[in-house]
């Protein structure tokens, strides 16, 4: 029987309602993991589980220090032999974000599952205990191990590099509109059609064990008249990277190009990324970035394009390096 940790932050799969039929109108990150794993009972014949509370918060209140915490909180315990895998229940909110996170920042090929859930736990027919259950199941498969951070809600696994949550509400909202899911799980097995072909986990660069706070890295969101007003503000506080979520193929008006160039100056990184859904925010397409000395955001998100800024930044400021990072992951 393999050995799986359970780390809890909190969410909406902790969330509680004053009533069965409200999943709208609840308090998140109520119930302790302990609540959560007593919904589960048929897993006692699947897995040996252990449990920890790291935080008990609303996703939205997801912080880079909690990042930190986790990361280096899963390493020390997936260096343990009697660990075999660890499931994180997460808020859907930035949850995404979270397992991208540690999808650069964890250091095994034990499998790591982040599930979450669209309803609380008092609702006529919650999520969470199934997603928590199939969670647990994955992180037990050795199916799963050496496919980096993994997200699995809904009867469906995927990438922590290529997920988003697609919805405000529904129970399908985790997805990779353009990538497709890796798998899905069905009958208390997982089942793999795809393979993640970026570096993850143990083989990317980041020494998160030397890291006690990440560089200030913000997005910016392009639209109409864009005067770059912003992005000075973003590095007067203190932004030692621009995200840019650019129209089209990360496109930007000549007024934010003068912004960006003025900022660069002062050692500001700029990545060019996208509004768009989906698609590849080629380099050298919609602006010269060998000219103006930009990254491209690949066919990364504004906010995974962030969180790798920032870990890139930890290790070097030139562009042409951080463009590599970029390839890579």
């Amino acid at each position: 029987m393999k050995n799986i940790m359970i780390l809890a932050t909190g969410g909406t799969i902790a969330g509680v309602a004053h009533s069965g039929a409200d999943t709208i109108h609840y308090q998140p990150a109520v119930l302790p993991v302990e609540a959560l794993l007593s919904e589960i009972g048929p897993l006692k014949d699947i897995a040996s589980l252990s449990s920890e509370q790291i935080a008990q918060i609303d996703s939205a209140d997801m912080t880079q220090d909690i990042w930190l915490l986790l990361a280096n909180r899963a390493n020390v315990l997936l260096q343990q032999p009697d660990i075999d895998g660890i499931v994180i229940t997460h808020g859907t909110d930035t949850l995404e974000e979270t397992a991208y996170f540690l999808n650069l920042a964890i250091k095994s090929g034990k499998p790591v599952v982040l599930v979450g859930a669209m309803r609380p736990s008092t609702a006529i027919s919650p999520d969470g205990p199934m997603n928590l259950y199939n969670g647990i199941i994955l992180a037990a498969s050795p199916a799963a191990r050496d496919k980096g951070v993994l997200v699995a809600l809904n009867d469906t696994i995927n990438s922590s590099r290529d997920v988003t949550k697609t919805n405000t509400s529904l129970q399908d909202t985790f997805k990779a509109p353009e990538l497709g899911y890796l798998g899905y799980l069905a009958d208390g097995s997982p089942y793999f059609y795809r393979i993640p072909t970026r570096r993850h986990t143990y083989m990317t660069e980041f020494n998160i064990g030397t890291i006690t706070e990440l560089p200030q890295v913000d997005i910016l969101y392009g639209h109409v008249n864009d005067n770059g007003a912003l992005a000075y503000a973003a590095a007067a506080n203190g932004a030692k990277g621009i995200v840019y979520a650019g129209v089209g193929n990360g496109n930007m008006s000549q007024a934010i190009k003068q912004a960006f160039r003025e900022l660069q100056s002062q050692g500001v990184v700029i990545v060019r990324s996208t509004r768009v859904n989906n698609g590849i925010v080629s380099r050298n397409g919609a602006v010269d970035d060998d000219h103006y000395h930009f990254v491209a955001a690949d066919t990364l998100s504004p906010q995974k394009a962030r969180i790798l800024l920032m870990l890139a930044l930890t290790k070097t400021r030139d562009t042409s390096e951080i463009q590599e990072i970029f390839w890579r992951y």
